[in-house]
């Protein structure tokens, strides 16, 4: 029979807002916005990495589709940044230059995960891979996890409980996108033994692998590289999100597949974009020094105002609201911050078990305004209680 009006099921089910929903309504009165429900930065790439700092006799071909692989230079700095800061074996044909890791994430889920299959998110997680996951018509299953699990044998357990025969992959983030937690490197070498065990993929999300303040960031491809796809992107680290360009790495077997989904969606990331980080492997470090320091400073002033633990990377806190919710519920509490000029986002976006809390980024606002947003917002939600997390990631 004819499906019109309805959509697929499944993408039904993906919520239209995702981050924010005041998204697309005006704010009230005169208070000023203050957009900390999506993650970005306030701060523009550094000088010889913007759009207009890319001329076109420089590069005659701007205008044009580029490889589908990537910009060859772009694909060989690649090559040797991940061979030098990730310590992973790589080649030419292991590597895929996306739109975005996005664009990527989702080229890598939809090679590797049939209609049906599930893949284990643990949560709470990036708000677009649930969403990623139905597109490619396989099911999201999601393992509370980071606030919940402490060393390396307990995450182990936490995973096989809820691996089914249908489970195919594991999604895991570090730094973690929303708690800023940095995974240990006992937990991710357990959790990468047990998924070669098991016959698991691992997509694993890397995009703050640049933003750390406690700790260090190690690459679990390293412990399966046989069986890991990693994304990487020049957003985060480098303020370049609006040039959407990003990339894979993974076995070049499977690269090769995942380039099929990438090229018969996107086709190519753009060319600009990819000169553009091109240029940010080669001179972006101080810059990026520099953005790191003032991250970290605004992310501890943030979380000492709202009785958090300063944050281990990334650019987001995760706050427990609990509390604070009347019987209106999250929906009340999202008005109340958008009344004081807050957007921030609801944490249901990374699990369903996290309906009573709030993630906020503190880099998507110049540091002023986000100190004077999360005065606003502290006014809004009491300290949690259950701020305490486990001392080993």
């Amino acid at each position: 029979m004819p499906r019109v009006p309805h959509p697929v099921p499944q993408v039904a089910r993906i919520p239209g807002a995702i981050y924010s929903p005041f998204d697309d309504v005006g704010l009230p009165g005169s208070n000023h916005a203050f957009p900390l429900h999506v993650g970005d930065t306030w701060l523009t790439p550094f000088e010889g990495a913007r759009m207009e700092d890319l001329r076109a006799a420089d590069y005659p071909e701007l205008n044009r589709y580029t490889d589908t692989r990537g910009i060859p230079e772009l694909v060989d700095a690649v090559v040797e940044k991940v061979r030098a800061r990730n310590c992973l074996a790589c080649e030419r044909e292991s590597v895929l230059v996306t739109g975005g890791a996005t664009a990527g994430l989702a080229a890598a889920i939809g090679a590797l995960v049939a209609p049906g299959e599930e893949v284990l998110l643990l949560a709470p997680f990036w708000p677009l891979i649930r969403g990623i996951v139905r597109t490619f018509r396989a099911w999201p299953v999601e393992l509370p996890f980071y606030d919940r699990v402490d060393g390396p044998e307990a995450a182990v357990e936490a995973v096989r409980e809820r691996i089914t025969p249908r489970t195919v992959a594991l999604y895991i983030s570090t730094p973690s996108n929303p708690t800023g937690r940095v995974m240990s490197e006992s937990r991710l070498s357990a959790i990468a033994e047990f998924a070669r065990d098991e016959g698991l993929w691992i997509i694993s999300d890397e995009v703050y692998e640049d933003l750390i303040y406690r700790g260090k960031h190690v690459s679990i491809a390293r412990f399966a590289p046989e069986s890991t796809v990693t994304a990487f992107s020049f957003s985060k680290a480098f303020g370049m999100a609006g040039n959407r360009t990003g990339y894979l790495t993974g076995p070049s077997e499977v690269v090769s597949q995942i380039r099929k989904v990438s090229t018969h969606t996107v086709y190519c990331a753009p060319a600009a974009g990819q000169v553009a980080g091109l240029r940010a492997l080669r001179n972006g470090g101080s810059w990026l020094e520099k953005a790191r320091s003032l991250y970290r400073e605004a992310g501890e002033d943030a979380a000492g105002v709202l009785g958090l633990s300063p944050p281990e990377g990334s650019t987001f806190l995760f706050l427990n609201v609990e509390s604070s919710l009347d019987e209106r519920g999250m929906e009340g509490l999202l008005q109340d911050c958008y009344e004081e000029g807050v957007l921030v986002a609801p944490g249901a976006s990374g699990g369903e078990a996290y309906r009573n809390w709030i993630r906020l980024c503190y880099t998507a606002c110049s540091p002023k305004e986000t100190a004077e947003a999360v005065r606003r917002l502290a006014r809004r939600v009491a300290t949690p209680a259950q701020t305490s997390r486990p001392e080993s990631a």
